[in-house]
């Protein structure tokens, strides 16, 4: 390791960066498969994939005389504290909110972060590209060259160090470091993650169909969710770590040293209560949090869907208020979600 790459990795590491790792500007190993998988329709309506296709493969067209990535990666792990509770039975639960979005964003946390990352390399006369995942770079590809991680089953990059929990960023310098060598593929025989899926969305290893993906479902899609996947969403209202928790490496992970990623108030909610925020509301409570990107509507059409699958008779009221909710896509949840409660209350009783 050079004396330059030296004095980054500890500059970094001092900003609560967690891995540090640096690969060759070039095309990513996986081009022609992510190439393939757009022409499927994997992406659902995550259309800006396409769009950034040729940039994604090729980093000189993001950073011209680009020379190097350095790959970061910021733990986000929470300890043992939790919602691992999966059981559909219990009433008036909290919903399920995916471990990355309990505490503050991410997106800002990670960003300013790298902007004095990039004027450090910028005074030894680099320029510089930085992105957290908000950019045209196959980061997960880029992550497994560098040898932050490798590319598990479920397509997520796992770290012997970190397990599943992690962030990554990149930076993309003009700056010439030395390479670091990939990571070694340790999944073995092991196919925990795809059994894990509640929707079937990994449906070959290292091949998942985003459209069935309840972070896809919860998260980017934004009308209303197919019918024949709702029960399968449980009690989940954002995202699903799934996949995630069934990874045997995670028995290695660490508590994060990072407190902005701590859970909030809105994770701690009731679905009731989720489902009574209004929108003055809904933007106090989840300022800051990632969970804003999908707006009041896209949180109450979740918390409908959670409540149509594990809620009772006590829940009713709630979702009768949300049927005569202003928003059309809350309202088409809400009678969903009550219809099942219906059935199953008439099959109890039967």
């Amino acid at each position: 390791m050079n004396v330059l790459k030296s004095k980054f990795a500890a500059r970094a590491k001092d900003l609560g960066f967690d891995a540090c790792r640096v690969a060759r500007c070039g095309a990513p190993p996986h081009a022609e498969e992510f190439g393939r998988w757009l022409d499927e329709g994997n992406a659902g309506e995550m259309g800006w994939l396409a769009r950034n296709k040729a940039r994604r493969i090729d980093p000189e067209q993001v950073l011209p005389g680009a020379r190097s990535v350095i790959v970061l990666g910021m733990n986000y792990w929470q300890g043992g504290e939790g919602r691992e509770n999966s059981k559909f039975e219990i009433r008036n639960s909290k919903g399920k909110f995916a471990r990355y979005a309990w505490g503050d964003d991410y997106h800002e946390l990670i960003e300013k972060r790298l902007r004095e990352l990039d004027g450090w390399l910028a005074e030894r006369g680099g320029r510089q590209k930085c992105y957290v995942d908000t950019g045209p770079v196959l980061e997960r590809d880029l992550g497994a060259v560098a040898g932050v991680g490798w590319h598990g089953k479920s397509t997520m990059l796992i770290s012997q160090e970190l397990g599943t929990w992690f962030f990554l960023a990149e930076i993309l310098t003009t700056l010439e470091l030395p390479a670091d060598e990939p990571a070694r593929d340790r999944c073995g025989s092991c196919t925990r993650c795809i059994t894990a899926c509640p929707t079937g969305a990994i449906d070959a290893p290292h091949h998942l169909d985003a459209r069935r993906c309840i972070s896809y479902l919860t998260i980017e899609l934004k009308g209303a969710i197919p019918e024949e996947l709702r029960p399968l969403i449980g009690d989940r209202v954002y995202g699903c770590d799934d996949c995630l928790d069934a990874c045997p490496w995670n028995r290695f992970a660490q508590a994060s040293r990072e407190t902005a990623f701590a859970a909030r108030e809105g994770t701690r909610m009731t679905l009731v209560e989720l489902l009574g925020l209004s929108e003055e509301e809904f933007r106090r409570v989840f300022k800051g949090s990632p969970v804003k990107r999908i707006k009041r509507r896209g949180l109450l059409r979740n918390v409908c869907v959670a409540l149509g699958n594990v809620g009772g008779p006590e829940d009713v009221p709630a979702l009768e208020r949300a049927n005569r909710d202003a928003e059309p896509l809350v309202r088409e949840h809400a009678e969903w979600a009550l219809g099942r409660i219906a059935e199953r209350c008439a099959s109890n009783i039967s």
